[in-house]
């Protein structure tokens, strides 16, 4: 299949499946792969416990992070891989931060965010992998990750509703939304070759684009 993109983002909800597709599609394809080092941030197991004391320290040391790893990685490609794909961008720290702070907090955020993100390269296309809130609740219980198990439907529902003000926001990017609510592509092939073709099948125009799987 014709790789159109030199620059993938696989976004999504906390427990859509981003890593899974973005190793997947990286492992296929030869692509350079680009992984969220959320595991690292010593703030999160804490904000999991008290959003309200460390959401300001946990949304800027996650801004710095992202932007030094993105900064460090999306430099030229290497002769050997097709293209770059991630599990994430920087924009996931406005939509996060939008969530979860509120007031001066968050206006100050958002002026060190778009001050940062003009000097990164943009991905050619996100795609956005879209799950219910009950989806995404089972998906999280799943995986078992202690500090994730307090996360409750509606703080999910805030983080869909700023991505998605977020894509309407910025709407000279290419956004692909795909509703995976009916497939399952970390157990199905054949959903996973489904969604990869939507992926790469064809050049999706500006703006948002959504295809129900």
């Amino acid at each position: 299949m014709e790789i159109r993109y030199n620059y993938v983002v696989i976004e999504g909800n906390i427990g859509a499946g981003k890593t899974t597709l973005a190793e997947r599609i990286a492992g296929q394809y030869n692509a350079s792969l680009i992984l969220e080092r959320f595991a690292e941030n010593p703030f999160l197991p804490k904000f999991y416990k008290e959003p309200e004391k460390y959401s300001f320290q946990l949304e800027l040391s996650f801004l710095a992070s992202r932007f030094k790893q993105l900064n460090e990685e999306l430099r030229p490609g290497d002769l050997f891989t097709t293209f770059r794909v991630a599990d994430y961008y920087f924009m996931k720290s406005l939509v996060f931060a939008s969530a979860t702070l509120t007031g001066d907090e968050y206006n100050l955020y958002r002026q060190i965010f778009y001050i940062i993100y003009g000097s990164l390269p943009r991905p050619d296309i996100y795609v956005y992998l879209h799950l219910d809130i009950e989806r995404l609740l089972q998906n999280i219980r799943k995986r078992g990750r202690e500090y994730e198990q307090s996360i409750t439907g509606e703080y999910l529902q805030k983080i869909q509703d700023s991505y998605f003000a977020f894509f309407r926001q910025n709407p000279d990017n290419r956004y692909l939304i795909l509703d995976i609510n009916d497939i399952d592509f970390v157990l199905n092939e054949e959903h996973y070759k489904k969604v990869v073709e939507t992926i790469f099948s064809r050049e999706y125009p500006c703006g948002s684009n959504k295809v129900i799987l």
